[in-house]
């Protein structure tokens, strides 16, 4: 039959507990007959001597008057707790005895006069007529000093040893109750140790252990668990690996989370208690990276957080892809579409016969197009970037939008402190809540106007529109994850990702009404590090009305 952890347990210290009580007590009744033993061999010898020096004993011994001697030793012997008192003369034969009066005259037992008739005082465990005894032996003196007698003051050892078991009875009663208390104690501490393993056995456990380090190793994202004081617990393989972290896992465990990772809001004790959070863009020491935080409660208890991350370049690298795929095809949608516009109208002119609308049709149409390839070209470096604004301004006209950029718009080198898939995800979100915007706006429809500007200072970008506006109720939330200005589902996420690129790169966000209606959204970055512009996080914005 298999026995549970809390039973073994429960048996182990009961039996050890039983086993040191038993030890003890072996222990203590020795000690308690030795102390024993020594405390009456005391008593004897005193009352021995004391006996020896009394002045009437002395004198009836001297005499050799058995009657008179009698007679005084009862009244000692009625006030002493000796087991006998035994007087002998100076020849070893007894004057007195009181237990057995017919003693008298006959030689004293034991064989241990030798010494005391020498002048000396003596304690021995001898075999006498009343059994085996602890006696001491004091020699009495005369008037000359000469030994003229012997007392001796005995305790039965039978006597001792009851006294050592009644004291040993009482130690064993309160054992027996301090023992059934631990019983009690040792019950109540397995159910709580099993209450704390979750009534788990120790193999089971073991491999739990062995399953989760083998769990934590396989997952290719970083994973960190600290405890309540913000002290690491656990940290993976691909957590060390992304952080560039050389000392072992042994090493890591205990140290704060800040001596690991440079500070970072992320870790903010305010916030780290007041919520959990999950992909959130931020940056852990020299890597920009997803993080998610989920609270770890034990009965209601706070224990500490698992922090897991994964390199945003990853992520980005294969949205690029996706993103790159979808403008391609939105663009040549939008082209088709265009295209065909524009051969029905020619046909439909040369339908008509007229053939000098129709080539100057032509011309027009070309003209525009080159007109804005070559503006958006000459001033920005990055191909990427101008890809963007030819396909976002193709699909603001289709929407019946006009795109109008500022004629100091100028960007011919990249931002040191923002990189290129941030830029252009700023621009295109920025680009796409103004042209719905607009959308929604009463015709006709003012154009958006953009300005992107790269000076020795600073990245200038700014997106004014005459839409909609953003909706009061919601304003001072708008850089908030999920919070979105849009009708349908599905949105939320263009103006955080916008808030957590600017604050990472040291940047900040203007937003104003554009009068008479309108949102004017205008982002500064710095370009030397130095710019002293305040830098807003997703919970303050400065909004100038």
């Amino acid at each position: 039959m298999k026995v549970s952890f809390q039973i073994k347990l429960f048996i182990s210290l009961v039996l050890f507990f039983s086993g040191l009580f038993v030890l003890l007590g072996i222990y203590y009744y020795k000690d308690v007959g030795r102390q024993l033993y020594q405390e009456m061999s005391a008593r004897a010898k005193i009352q021995a001597e004391e006996i020896a020096i009394i002045p009437n004993l002395r004198l009836a011994v001297a005499k050799n008057d058995i009657t008179q001697l009698t007679q005084f030793m009862r009244e000692v012997a009625l006030h002493s707790d000796a087991s006998f008192i035994v007087i002998g003369d100076s020849k070893g034969i007894h004057l007195f005895h009181s237990v057995h009066a017919d003693q008298v005259g006959k030689t004293l037992v034991g064989g241990d006069n030798a010494d005391v008739l020498r002048g000396k005082s003596t304690t021995t465990i001898r075999k006498g007529g009343l059994g085996i005894s602890l006696r001491s032996k004091a020699p009495i003196f005369d008037d000359h000093g000469r030994v003229i007698g012997i007392v001796s003051v005995g305790y039965l050892t039978s006597y001792l040893d009851t006294i050592t078991l009644g004291k040993v009875i009482n130690i064993f009663i309160a054992a027996v109750f301090l023992l059934a208390a631990l019983f009690v104690f040792s019950w109540f501490f397995t159910r709580s140790i099993k209450k704390q393993i979750f009534s788990l056995e120790p193999r089971e456990i073991g491999l739990l252990v062995r399953q989760q380090k083998a769990m934590m190793e396989s997952i290719y994202e970083g994973v960190i668990a600290i405890d309540s004081s913000l002290r690491i617990e656990v940290i993976n393989q691909a957590a060390r690996k992304l952080l560039e972290l050389s000392l072992p896992t042994r090493a890591l465990r205990g140290k704060l989370i800040s001596e690991v990772i440079a500070p970072t809001p992320f870790f903010a004790h305010p916030l780290i208690l007041k919520q959990d959070t999950h992909d959130e863009i931020c940056r852990f020491n020299q890597l920009t990276v997803i993080a998610s935080r989920v609270r770890i409660m034990l009965e209601g208890k706070l224990q500490g957080w698992v922090i897991t991350f994964r390199d945003r370049n990853e992520i980005d690298s294969l949205s690029a892809q996706l993103s790159q795929v979808k403008r391609y095809a939105d663009n040549l949608r939008i082209m088709r579409h265009e295209q065909l516009n524009r051969m029905a109208t020619l046909s439909g002119l040369l339908h008509l016969g007229r053939y000098d609308e129709a080539v100057h049709y032509i011309q027009a149409q070309s003209e525009h197009a080159q007109e804005l390839l070559d503006f958006i070209s000459s001033r920005f470096r990055s191909p990427t970037l101008c890809g963007l604004l030819l396909g976002k301004t193709a699909r603001a006209r289709e929407k019946g939008v006009d795109l109008a950029f500022d004629p100091a718009c100028r960007m011919e080198n990249a931002c040191r402190l923002l990189g290129e898939p941030e830029l252009i995800s700023i621009i295109g979100n920025l680009l796409d809540n103004a042209i719905e915007a607009t959308q929604r706006a009463p015709l006709p429809h003012d154009p958006v106007e953009v300005l992107i500007l790269l000076n020795e200072r600073e990245l200038i970008i700014e997106v004014a529109d005459r839409g909609v506006g953003i909706d009061p109720a919601i304003r001072k939330h708008i850089f908030k994850r999920g919070v979105t200005t849009k009708r349908s589902g599905g949105h939320g996420i263009g103006l955080y990702l916008i808030a957590s690129y600017v604050t990472q790169a040291g940047g900040s966000i203007d937003v104003a009404v554009n009068e008479p209606r309108g949102t004017i959204f205008s982002l500064f970055i710095p370009e030397t590090g130095d710019v002293p512009r305040p830098v807003y996080g997703l919970e303050d914005q400065n909004y100038a009305t």
